[in-house]
């Protein structure tokens, strides 16, 4: 008879009920951490969004008042006709409205793309609310200065300039800043360090020009540019552009506003999202310039910190849920690489200078 052999035993230990225990520990102890995790990024977001909240209710309460008080000073002008006493109320309600700019630039970074929306236009009404005062109480310098921008016509550009001069589209303040106006194939530069404090400055109408701006200034207008290079340094508040074409412009700012582009790059540093509206063929990339004491002035202008913002554009006149075909990355290869520019003492065009 044969005998039976017992069972095969297996190498691997069977495994013991303290184990089984164990692991089970191990499994509650895991999901109890996940738990505790998914809370706390929870409460995380809800506190990012709280922060959020009660920044933009902050803007709102400050830009109200500012925006009332405002048109309080609109209504409210002096009941005379000095001059001097009428350009001085003019300057006050300038200077308040650059100083809402100036916030709704600052802010623009956590608010709402309807809040800002809504804020920049209620900008540019009280803007054209100034402008139609400053029409009413000192009607002779508009007309003046209607008369000066279309004082020298150039009929050899005039068939083939698609953006014809209009003085009355352009706002009163960038006709009354200082700046660089009507100049075809120069090279144009303005060293601003040895000034205290440059307020608004503009660049309007030039053709095939290089533009060299050193140093900070409050703001900058741009108008009517067409085939031109513009390197500037940093601009405390806001940069406007308006009906350029086929461009290269280099700037650093807290806001800019492009309206109107059509073939142009643009080489940004900027605090908030650039907006463009009516653009086609806009190309963006980083900053990419260099002079002597730039790294100061980008400090002085609260600009030391690139935010990578330059290539987060928002397009206003595209609402859909894709990308704006409007605007593109600039391809590296196609990029032109960092731009070095110094003082190059003051020639014959920056004599010509207006206001400075």
């Amino acid at each position: 008879m044969e005998e039976e052999l017992p069972p095969p035993q297996s190498d691997l230990p069977s495994p013991s009920p303290a184990s089984s225990i164990d692991a089970t520990l191990q499994k509650k102890h895991q999901a109890m951490l996940d738990r505790l995790s998914n809370r706390h990024q929870s409460r995380q977001k809800t506190a990012t969004t709280s922060t959020t909240i009660d920044s933009t209710a902050s803007f709102l309460s400050t830009f109200t008042e500012s925006k009332r008080s405002i048109e309080s000073q609109l209504k409210n002008s002096p009941n005379t006709t000095d001059p001097t006493l009428l350009k001085s109320h003019l300057a006050n309600i300038s200077s308040s409205i650059s100083s809402l700019e100036k916030l709704v630039a600052e802010s623009s970074y956590f608010l709402p793309s309807y809040e800002l929306r809504s804020s920049l236009k209620c900008i540019e009404n009280l803007k054209q609310s100034l402008e139609n005062l400053n029409s009413q109480l000192l009607p002779k310098k508009k007309f003046s200065f209607k008369n000066k921008s279309t004082s020298k016509p150039n009929p050899g550009n005039s068939n083939t300039n698609p953006i014809p001069p209009n003085p009355s589209h352009i706002p009163q303040s960038i006709r009354d800043s200082p700046g660089i106006r009507n100049k075809e194939n120069q090279t144009l530069s303005k060293n601003f360090k040895n000034f205290k404090e440059i307020g608004e400055f503009t660049l309007s109408d030039l053709d095939s020009c290089e533009v060299r701006l050193i140093g900070c200034i409050n703001a900058l207008f741009v108008n009517r540019l067409r085939n031109c290079r513009v390197y500037t340094g940093p601009v405390i508040g806001s940069i406007l552009l308006e009906e350029v074409e086929n461009c290269v412009f280099v700037l650093a700012s807290h806001q800019i506003r492009i309206h109107y582009a059509k073939s142009c790059d643009f080489y940004l540093r900027v605090r908030s999202r650039p907006i463009i509206e009516d653009c086609g063929g806009v190309r963006f990339a980083p900053y990419c310039l260099r002079y002597v004491g730039i790294e100061d002035d980008l400090r002085k202008a609260g600009l030391e910190e690139e935010k990578e913002n330059w290539g987060n554009v928002d397009d206003f006149k595209w609402l859909r849920a894709v990308k704006s075909p409007n605007w593109s990355v600039l391809e590296e290869s196609e990029r032109i690489g960092c731009v070095e520019i110094e003082d190059s003492g003051s020639t014959e065009a920056e004599m010509e200078i207006e206001g400075v």
